[in-house]
């Protein structure tokens, strides 16, 4: 037998005797054992029990989040539980204190953006827009590999920028499979496919605040400051920023994998045999038109974007395109991890421990804006190796506390160098996908991953710094 086979079958019983369970347990109490210890140690600095407190759950969450003892989104529910209990009792802080600010971030307008958004995506995909998406493509970019690898990543990145990057990415794959089987897993071309479309929904992900839930956290958390950036706003730094990685990634792809030359006959490709009724394809199309260009338009009607994302919520239920089994199966585990991560934020500059970690990173021998940037590159890297939700819930409520200009920028920054993270199958689901169809290696995302890690933050910083300068 062989060390594969060995593996294998103890994997089996492994599994077949449940004792994940056990692990679980086992790593989550050593993630508290360990934070106790920290938290006693940091204790006798004397910063008081409202700054130990959260000192405490801040260690613990980080641990959860990196070890995923529980996962992403139960560690969200618990930030918010255990918020409640510390704040809003006197058991373990001598006074309460109001807990709304914590509970209110289910309803904060980032939640709402974000449940706007997954509406959108759901119908998208039930209406088969990825089939329609993909023949545009060919349409418009032929048949030259070069070319429709191009116009592939662009169309995967704009869809990601409305969409989440994991729907975008299983929409894609899905549509590109049966031309992979065409062409055969070893084709350069393939690769090029299966590396490009993941990394273009990861990075696309970037141009909106709804493409990906740290940008939804950099805007939560700056709206706490007293700064509210629109949908457009944010479109000026993130839209050019993503579509400039990714065409710059795409130069690196095409010339490392030289996918010139290859030959393949799309009149070979599957006809899709799914019926769609054309007025739900047109309700989708209106809704996606209007709830955008409210969201857009945001400094001109003065609508708040949760009042206009209750606009797809409304039509595509009433037009039957979303049922009730569709709304079961969004993922409202982003939601509560979001959720969980913004209270966090709030707890850590509300006590005063942002304030603190800040005061003695500000000690540090070193410009503010070579503390802005290694923020960048912890986000990066800390996302390669956990959910860059939870990197963002982490350094984001830091960033903020840097002085101004950078405690606007900083976040933004953090935001998007937390979705460059590329490096491994795990560091971002649409790796995840792109990796779960078994037509491609681990070592293949290195090239688009080592780019990321150098070139995200670098980028990052720069359009990040250039759009404050004209925002103020």
């Amino acid at each position: 037998m062989s060390s594969n086979d060995s593996r294998n079958a103890a994997l089996r019983i492994y599994d077949k005797l449940n004792f994940g369970w056990i692990f679980n347990t086992s790593t989550f109490l050593g993630n508290l054992i360990i934070s106790l210890i920290l938290t006693y140690l940091f204790r006798q600095l004397g910063y008081g029990d409202a700054v130990d407190f959260v000192f405490l759950i801040s260690i613990l969450s980080i641990g959860l989040w990196i070890t995923e003892a529980v996962p992403p989104f139960a560690v969200g529910i618990f930030i918010v539980c255990m918020m409640l209990f510390g704040f809003g009792t006197d058991y373990l802080i001598d006074e309460s204190a109001p807990v709304e600010i914590y509970t209110g971030t289910w309803t904060s307008n980032v939640i709402w953006l974000l449940l706007g958004g997954f509406f959108l995506a759901e119908a998208m995909k039930e209406v088969e827009l990825d089939r329609k998406l993909f023949s545009f493509t060919i349409k418009r970019f032929g048949s030259k590999p070069e070319k429709l690898l191009l116009g592939l990543m662009f169309v995967t990145a704009l869809g990601s920028m409305i969409m989440s990057n994991t729907a975008t990415t299983a929409m894609m794959i899905s549509s590109i499979t049966p031309l992979i089987r065409i062409l055969g897993v070893r084709s350069n071309f393939s690769k090029a496919l299966l590396i490009g479309i993941p990394t273009a929904a990861t990075i696309g992900g970037i141009g909106t605040i709804i493409g990906s839930t740290p940008n939804a956290i950099a805007v939560g958390a700056l709206q706490e400051k007293g700064i509210s950036i629109t949908f457009l706003e944010w479109m000026l730094v993130g839209f050019p920023t993503a579509l400039i990685l990714i065409y710059s990634f795409y130069f690196v792809l095409n010339r490392k994998l030289k996918i010139q030359g290859t030959d393949f006959d799309l009149s070979l490709l599957p006809k899709s045999e799914k019926i769609i009724e054309p007025i739900k394809r047109n309700a989708v199309l209106f809704t996606l038109f209007v709830t955008i260009a409210l969201w857009a338009t945001e400094p001109l009607h003065g609508i708040p974007v949760a009042a206009t994302s209750a606009v797809p919520i409304l039509l595509l239920t009433m037009t039957q395109v979303i049922k009730s089994e569709q709304v079961r199966s969004l993922p409202w585990d982003t939601l509560m991890l979001v959720a969980g991560g913004l209270a966090l934020g709030i707890a850590i500059v509300d006590v005063g421990l942002a304030n603190i970690i800040m005061d003695q990173v500000n000690n540090l021998p070193v410009a503010t804006f070579v503390i802005a940037i290694l923020f960048s590159f912890i986000g990066v890297l800390l996302s390669n190796v956990m959910s860059n939700t939870a990197a963002a819930s982490i350094l984001i409520p830091l960033a903020v506390s840097l002085p101004a200009p950078f405690g606007i920028a900083a976040p933004v920054i953090v935001a998007i160098s937390c979705s460059c993270a590329l490096l491994l199958p795990v560091s971002t689901p649409s790796n995840a996908i792109a990796y779960a169809t078994g037509m491609i290696e681990q070592k293949e995302f290195r090239l688009g991953g080592i780019y990321f890690i150098i070139v995200g933050p670098v980028a990052a910083f720069a359009s990040s710094m250039l759009w404050v300068w004209f925002y103020n």
